[in-house]
């Protein structure tokens, strides 16, 4: 896979978003990336019978204005060149069609820190996103730091995890980055066929100079995914997904979408 040449950021002003803003930066200059910071200004759901229309209008794009000045300011502090758009509608249909529009290679989003009952019922725009978009993903939780060096990725064999595997690949070479490939299983006959998925990928990760480290564990998949990041202190955990689902049913209580909601580093959602 190329670089990230194309970087969607979506902001609303919340310290999460400014926070993920902020470390796109990081990503973008290590890929020479351009940045478009999008915020979207939802559909108004009170009663303009009862509201001055010229007054609504102004006061539901505030917001939307002042996450996007917030962003130059710090774009200007990094010395950073950022393109700015502000956009009426659904936030996850405003997001995922610009991204398309632009071409862009990467979404990236913020998270918030979250209580156990806001993690099971993961962020609707993140999964909404990840649910209609062919583009790659990024999800940056509140206070975590975007480093690179060192990535996890999960295999477990199928097709997309393949393919995230390349990704993880392609992105531990361009950023001089140990890899951690990490299969897990569910059950002792299980095993045999994780080792061969750590295996492979570090065959090919080996070929192109990159740092391997295999790990095979037994348990809840995401629950393994999540605490083995925080053991080994990585700072990206790579994860397949199918492609555009049109809906969002698929995503929620799959792996990727747990790993998302519980992981305290980025996550990278490869879509297939």
């Amino acid at each position: 896979m190329g670089r990230y040449k194309k970087i969607l950021v979506a902001v609303d002003g919340s310290e999460s978003s400014m926070h993920a803003l902020r470390e796109s930066f990081k990503l973008a200059t290590k890929e020479g990336s351009w940045i478009t910071v999008l915020s979207v200004i939802p559909p108004y759901e009170g009663d303009l019978a009862m509201t001055a229309i010229g007054n609504i209008q102004k006061a539901i794009k505030e917001p939307c204005e002042k996450a996007l000045s917030e962003a130059e300011k710090m774009a200007k502090a990094e010395r950073m060149l950022i393109k700015t758009v502000c956009v009426g509608g659904e936030p996850y249909e405003g997001i995922v069609d610009l991204a398309e529009g632009e071409k862009c290679d990467l979404i990236i989003l913020g998270r918030k820190g979250m209580s156990r009952f806001e993690r099971v019922l993961l962020g609707s725009v993140i999964v909404k996103v990840i649910g209609h978009t062919l583009c790659r993903v990024l999800v940056v939780p509140q206070n975590a730091k975007l480093t690179f060096e060192k990535i996890l990725i999960a295999t477990d064999g199928s097709m997309h995890s393949e393919f995230a595997s390349q990704e993880a690949i392609d992105i531990a070479k361009r950023c001089g980055s140990n890899l951690i490939v990490l299969s897990v299983a569910k059950k002792d006959e299980d095993l045999t066929a994780a080792k061969e998925c750590v295996d492979m990928v570090k065959k090919v990760a080996e070929k192109e100079g990159i740092k391997v480290e295999t790990l095979i564990r037994q348990g809840v998949p995401h629950e393994v995914i999540v605490n083995t990041a925080a053991q080994k202190d990585v700072g990206l955990i790579i994860a397949g997904s199918h492609g555009r689902t049109g809906i969002t049913k698929l995503l929620m209580g799959s792996v990727t979408e747990r790993v998302i909601g519980h992981a305290g580093c980025a996550v990278l959602v490869w879509k297939l």
